[in-house]
């Protein structure tokens, strides 16, 4: 029978491995039985939804212009419009980098921190921006920018939120066996 494991994604497959099932991350595969190579596949899919909501915030984040001398007309415009200093690169690098490695909660907060201090205009005109970089970068000149900025902030919010879902701790037996009842009853 397969263990069952709730996801804990900020902490790293090899050590949620090595944590769990006691298996040395420098472990040859030729040494691995069948039930354990069962056991970290069990393991890892209940790390896949925080790992594919981290990469595809990475994913938004990588189609905005580099934080280069290039881009740096860009990020200024999202600051000034946004009134976000959550957004720009100096203060998302380490959170960014993170993601790289697996552990994209930081960011998404920082994402939810930014997205959530933006008053309805500063949204509006964030997306005009934001909208006008990836017009001219995916060459999309028939849609809107203003549609496609308001579509990719959504999507980054939303994103950001799975991250953070994705995170949350597993409830104890006695809070999941409440709910269990609780639907039981309806």
């Amino acid at each position: 029978m397969l263990p069952e494991f709730s996801s804990h994604a900020s902490a790293p497959l090899s050590h949620q491995l090595e944590q769990r099932l006691g298996l040395d991350p420098r472990l040859e595969a030729g040494r691995i039985d069948v039930e354990r190579v069962a056991d970290i596949a069990v393991v890892a899919s209940a790390h896949t939804d925080g790992y594919a909501a981290t990469a595809h915030l990475l994913g938004l984040l990588a189609a905005l212009p580099a934080p280069t001398e290039a881009g740096e007309r860009f990020w200024s415009d999202l600051w000034r419009t946004s009134g976000s200093l959550y957004l720009l690169p100096a203060n998302i690098k380490t959170f960014v980098l993170s993601s790289l490695a697996g552990e994209g909660t930081g960011l998404a907060g920082q994402i939810l921190s930014a997205v959530d201090e933006m008053t309805p205009p500063q949204r509006v005109a964030a997306g005009e921006v934001i909208g006008q970089a990836l017009a001219e970068s995916d060459h999309l000149p028939d849609l809107k920018t203003q549609v496609i900025g308001e579509l990719w902030l959504r999507d980054l919010e939303l994103t950001a939120w799975r991250v953070l879902h994705a995170d949350h701790k597993p409830a104890d037996p006695a809070e999941r066996e409440a709910f269990l009842d609780a639907w039981r009853r309806v």
